[in-house]
């Protein structure tokens, strides 16, 4: 897949999507318990989200993702809409980091049942995607395992920096 189709290649390499998905939770998780609530409200780098936006915007990432694939094997050539994830983030400060996480957390566990009950015709299923051009179900898959691993490395620069102090 071309990175230009994949910002997030580099972090996945040859690693295989869905295993990459169904071990986002667990590693979140433990991340977020090695932190403490203190530490989720720092953030990786001036000027980024704070690691407890982060994981708002991963809950709501998985909502809109499951929504995606869904649409993808449902309907012929689907065309992807796309979201804002600043506006999105708006009234995440408002929002209850233990409740984003056990909504990330049961959304990805369905979400990953399901694709894992996908034939190999449905994960090669193309859509279109405005910013990102043609893809397959695979290729979303192979995009969003690759965003998990981008944000799972903003928690571990945090717990990195922990370890220094």
């Amino acid at each position: 897949m071309a990175t230009a189709a994949n910002p997030y290649a580099k972090y996945l390499a040859d690693r295989d999507p869905l295993d990459v998905l169904g071990e986002t939770p667990a590693r979140l998780k433990a991340l977020i318990e090695d932190l403490g609530p203190a530490r989720m409200k720092e953030s990786y780098a001036p000027g980024k989200w704070a690691l407890n936006t982060v994981v708002c915007h991963l809950a709501d990432c998985e909502l809109a993702f499951g929504y995606r694939w869904r649409q993808v094997v449902a309907q012929p050539h689907h065309l992807i809409q796309t979201f804002d994830q600043d506006a999105w983030a708006a009234n995440y400060s408002a929002l209850n980091l233990g409740t984003a996480l056990a909504s990330f957390m049961a959304n990805r566990i369905w979400n990953v049942g399901w694709l894992k009950s996908l034939t190999a015709a449905e994960l090669a299923k193309p859509a279109s995607h405005p910013e990102r051009g043609e893809l397959t179900l695979h290729q979303l898959l192979q995009i969003t395992a690759g965003h998990d691993l981008n944000h799972l490395g903003q928690f571990e620069q945090v717990v990195a920096a922990k370890a220094g102090r």
